[in-house]
């Protein structure tokens, strides 16, 4: 016999393989059968924008039942709660579409020493698409938000697998959410959002970790606290300050993680032997903290670093291509090795500081090939 929330699973996955989500073979990492933990191949960060079909995955639970008329409830603090489907929110707000990077906080949780525990992300646990739904700020606006509201409580439709399990739940601090550029979307890449995406609505915080971005969304509610939830007060959490590697580190000296990090990841070469002559260095650098001012990449381990070619426009939490062409003249082993730094000075470490969680790791990015005849 299979119960109610077994049919709904059921159909929920038939969706997502009908929705445009690559097939299991065609991505870089799997991460267990359920729920999908699915990363974009490196060779995709080779661009601006990740296609769809190969824009990595992360679900706690797994999707529910695909329902694009599902409705979202906006209440709590608010003088007229509101309660409204993709369709609502098109025809009552501006439309806006944002391109930015979607990343789990996790993403390189997989070079962390020592190992930490959680889903061992490598780099593809993240992606860059563009975006289009309506402001959050315009739709709170409109709800009549109370000057007394310091939160939002944001939960989507994706359910516990059991009632012991505390469900999906985030706080989003009300600065955060009136930020012109934090969306309630419905569409990505120019397409209705796939259900292993988010669809009908899903949150998009640009610049921030990817637990903010709550898919499957169906309630945010404004109130003075914090969510109180595991998901608020446990996971997701960094240290306040630097900790030993392996130490233990007690409640009151952890915060939400929130802003990622500079970093770049190179996405070719791909290790596959390259004829002697020119080579091209080619991947994509993002801060969550500022635009991107300069990419350094070195062959010569580190001792000396030349400037990349930065493409594309910048922004917070926006990726830029980079490309740097060099002449090997000779056979032989090479490796190179990218840096960012982003337009408030911050730079991509060699090796970041640990952390229990393996949150945020932005080390420099190296790749080895063969050049020869």
């Amino acid at each position: 016999m299979i119960g109610r929330r077994g049919v709904l699973q059921a159909a929920g996955a038939l969706a997502v393989l009908r929705s445009g989500v690559a097939n299991a073979d065609e991505l870089f990492l799997r991460n267990g059968a359920s729920p999908q933990q699915l990363a974009t191949p490196l060779e995709f960060f080779d661009r601006a924008i990740t296609p769809t079909r190969v824009f990595f995955v992360r679900s706690h639970f797994g999707p529910p039942a695909l329902d694009r008329t599902r409705k979202t409830a906006f209440d709590g603090l608010v003088t007229t709660p509101l309660t409204l489907d993709v369709e609502e929110l098109r025809k009552s707000f501006p439309e806006v579409t944002i391109t930015a990077v979607l990343q789990c906080a996790g993403n390189g949780r997989a070079m962390q020493k020592p190992r930490v525990p959680g889903v061992q992300w490598q780099h593809g646990a993240m992606g860059q698409a563009t975006f289009t739904g309506v402001r959050l700020k315009d739709v709170l606006t409109k709800a009549g938000l109370s000057k007394d509201a310091l939160f939002l409580r944001v939960s989507g439709a994706d359910a516990p697998p059991k009632p012991t399990v505390p469900g999906f739940i985030r706080s989003l601090p009300i600065e955060r959410a009136m930020d012109p550029t934090t969306l309630v979307a419905y569409r990505m890449n120019g397409e209705d959002l796939t259900l292993a995406h988010g669809a009908p609505l899903r949150l998009i915080v640009p610049g921030w970790a990817g637990d903010h971005w709550v898919k499957w969304l169906t309630s945010v509610r404004a109130q003075k606290e914090e969510d109180a939830g595991f998901f608020m007060k446990t996971a997701y959490r960094m240290p306040t300050e630097a900790v030993e590697p392996g130490a233990a580190v007690p409640p009151e000296k952890m915060k939400p993680a929130t802003t990622f990090p500079v970093k770049s990841i190179i996405a070719r070469p791909d290790g596959q032997k390259r004829p002697v002559g020119p080579q091209e260095v080619v991947g994509i650098a993002v801060s969550g903290v500022a635009p991107i001012a300069s990419v350094e990449v070195s062959i010569d381990g580190g001792k000396t670093w030349a400037k990349a070619t930065v493409e594309g426009e910048g922004g917070i939490g926006r990726a830029q291509v980079f490309r740097y062409r060099f002449d090997q003249k000779e056979p032989g082993h090479v490796k190179a090795m990218a840096r960012a730094k982003d337009k408030k000075g911050n730079e991509q470490p060699e090796s970041p500081p640990w952390n229990p969680s393996g949150y945020f790791w932005n080390g420099w990015h190296a790749v080895d090939w063969e050049v020869g005849t």
